[in-house]
């Protein structure tokens, strides 16, 4: 199992869990100066700088994702999809856009799909300024990783009335 962690806070409490544990992964890109102030080591850690924007994050993301995919591999993975690198939450301290929080939930999904990797998802932090802009990225989401669950099934479908 692996750990996807993309919260701004680091994945501390599952590095320390499972630092011990070679069966489980943990991957965290998180704000650097953000808490927690002393960081817990875990598999992989990608410290991003404040104001972090869209096009250095995703190109750490690939980064991570690629180390991800060499270094292990897992039989599930457990997304943990944080609303609070989002420009507008008040506790982030990156600045991705609602299109650049979308397109990081697109690209973990469709890296997990593409190696048939299940995945759970899980809603993380937010704490934006304006409550229902918090919902609404959390909102694309799950509506993304629907999109994605319905791909995973037309091609399972599809693979099974081949074989037949």
């Amino acid at each position: 199992m692996a750990i996807v962690d993309l919260d701004v806070h680091q994945g501390n409490g599952t590095a320390r869990i499972f630092r011990d544990d070679p069966t489980v992964f943990t991957l965290s890109l998180h704000g650097q100066k953000n808490f927690p102030f002393r960081k817990e080591r875990g598999d992989l850690d990608v410290d991003l700088p404040d104001g972090t924007g869209d096009e250095a994050y995703l190109q750490a993301l690939e980064r991570a994702l690629e180390e991800l995919a060499q270094r292990f591999d897992p039989d599930l993975v457990i997304y943990l999809a944080g609303a609070d690198p989002h420009e507008g939450d008040r506790l982030g301290r990156l600045k991705l856009s609602a299109a650049g929080l979308a397109e990081r939930d697109r690209r973990v999904l469709q890296a997990l799909r593409e190696r048939a990797i299940p995945v759970a998802l899980s809603m993380a932090g937010g704490y934006g300024r304006v409550i229902e802009d918090t919902v609404a990225l959390q909102l694309t989401t799950v509506k993304l990783a629907l999109h994605s669950w319905r791909q995973w099934n037309n091609n399972t479908a599809h693979d099974r009335a081949r074989a037949s």
